[in-house]
């Protein structure tokens, strides 16, 4: 019996949601609405797997939970449609990734990058949440057995765990899967990623080798999804360029990293290859493509950033949107937590 094919992905809620998250995943969702039967959560267990200077505290990590859950819906995630919730509200998430954590290997994890990026050099006092994240994430994953993951590049190696995990889980538990008669021996599949558009990796306005971050101390190099349509005007036209002209191809965007970054944006918000874009804008000034890219950013941020406002000044709205996509998705996951229990032997209360 094949597999649902299903969408999950998740967003954390730790402020400041940017361009770059909006086109690395979110307007990305908004395409996938339209082909898949998704699931959208806001990973709100996974922000607090850092200090709380990072996720503020938590009146803070509720009001960034909403404010997630108003970009998914302002940006065009249809919560009727597909499935908005938060990822607290499902106990099954805690309770599979238990049980991954007897299925995955120390030296699995001891190979994460992402985990000594945010680590440091002070490992030993990072919390062992941060060192467990990716089974967390491959128990959000599998929890609702989604067939496909929209990542980035840097989510890649956790969803060749989540990958690993399933496949392990399995195989040691494979005669115990096909006595419950599912998918001969397979439980959970092999999630395949979704990387797609021009621009998934969205750098700093600032510096176009770093990636763009809430976290840089510089405002002007991102663009908040809650700017305005001034500040956001404002902020491409101080972008840091270089002195020569745009390339007319592709090739001259290397070793070129903040043109190669702003007409990438160029490219994704306008849905158009970044080779049409040099077709217009190439050999001219980065005045005139500035001001251009100022213009479309502004067409297509400014609303989402007015109806952001709109529905975070309604918290209840939006608990009522998380408490109905918290109930949907639940149904999906005591489905798949009550064969899980079965499968390694626990007793249940039937």
């Amino acid at each position: 019996m094949p597999f649902v094919e299903r969408v999950f992905s998740g967003v954390q809620p730790t402020g400041n949601l940017h361009l770059g998250n909006y086109l690395g995943a979110i307007v990305n969702f908004v395409k996938m609405q339209e082909t898949h039967n998704c699931i959208y959560c806001v990973v709100d267990m996974h922000a607090i797997t850092q200090g709380v200077d990072v996720w503020g505290g938590p009146a803070e990590l509720a009001r960034n939970t909403r404010e997630v859950t108003a970009a998914f819906i302002a940006s065009g995630i249809d919560p009727k449609k597909h499935i908005v919730f938060n990822q607290s509200q499902v106990s099954g998430h805690a309770e599979l990734a238990w049980i991954f954590n007897c299925v995955a290997r120390m030296g699995w994890l001891g190979r994460m990058t992402q985990f000594k990026e945010k680590a440091g050099k002070d490992r030993e006092n990072a919390s062992v949440g941060l060192f467990d994240y990716p089974v967390l994430m491959a128990a959000d994953i599998l929890l609702y057995r989604a067939t496909h993951v929209p990542v980035g590049e840097d989510q890649k190696q956790h969803l060749e765990l989540s990958r690993d995990i399933a496949q392990k889980f399995n195989n040691d538990f494979g005669d115990s899967i096909r006595a419950q008669g599912t998918n001969d021996g397979l439980f959970f599949p092999l999630p395949e990623p979704l990387i797609t558009g021009p621009a998934t990796r969205v750098m700093s306005l600032r510096d176009g080798t770093k990636k763009m971050s809430k976290s840089d101390a510089s405002d002007n190099s991102r663009i908040n999804l809650t700017d305005d349509a001034d500040t956001i005007a404002q902020k491409i036209r101080k972008a840091k360029t270089d002195p020569e002209p745009l390339p007319t191809e592709e090739k001259g965007l290397e070793a070129r990293p903040e043109a190669d970054n702003l007409v990438g944006i160029f490219a994704a918000l306008s849905g158009r290859p970044k080779a049409d874009v040099l077709r217009d804008f190439g050999g001219g000034q980065f005045s005139s493509f500035k001001n251009a890219l100022a213009e479309l950013c502004v067409t297509k941020l400014a609303p989402i950033a007015g109806e952001m406002k709109r529905l975070v000044a309604d918290p209840g709205h939006i608990d009522t949107i998380l408490n109905d996509g918290s109930d949907r998705a639940r149904a999906i996951a005591e489905e798949t937590m009550n064969l899980s229990k079965d499968i390694v032997g626990f007793i249940r209360r039937r």
